[in-house]
């Protein structure tokens, strides 16, 4: 299976935020979606960065409460990790467990086509292993 699968059930949708935005803001927009990143970008194709959770995180323990202030070109991923429509769900996987991830930003041609978390590969994961289930249930009740 390849990401495009993923994208295929969840959509392209991204929530973009510019380098402006404030965290505070970010902190709002990541509430009221209940996702856990946003990609940093000026025209919503272009990746520039990624501001996640954990990125808010690490700036309350260095900035405190200023952090809120401050934008998202302050504390952004300027390179994350990202990965390509056609990559498996195995390579994806391996990647985001290597560098300590959670969400991937999906950019191919240097153009963002979608994000996948965690969140969508363990649920993808979950579908295929309930599939697979079902075929051998199915299979195993017509031989008997």
């Amino acid at each position: 299976m390849k990401v495009t699968s993923i994208l295929k059930t969840k959509g392209s949708q991204v929530a973009t935020v510019t380098p402006e935005a404030r965290i505070a803001t970010i902190v709002d927009e990541l509430t009221a979606k209940s996702i856990g990143a946003v990609v940093v970008s000026e025209d919503g194709v272009t990746l520039l960065g990624l501001v996640s959770e954990r990125d808010i995180v690490k700036s309350l323990g260095i900035y405190g409460a200023r952090t809120l202030e401050l934008r998202a070109s302050d504390i952004m991923e300027r390179r994350p990790v990202t990965c390509q429509p056609d990559d498996t769900i195995t390579r994806v996987m391996a990647e985001m467990t290597r560098q300590r991830v959670r969400h991937l930003p999906v950019v191919e041609s240097g153009r963002l086509h979608g994000i996948v978390s965690i969140g969508d590969i363990v649920k993808h994961r979950l579908d295929e292993l309930e599939t697979e289930a079902n075929i051998l249930r199915e299979g195993f009740l017509a031989r008997h």
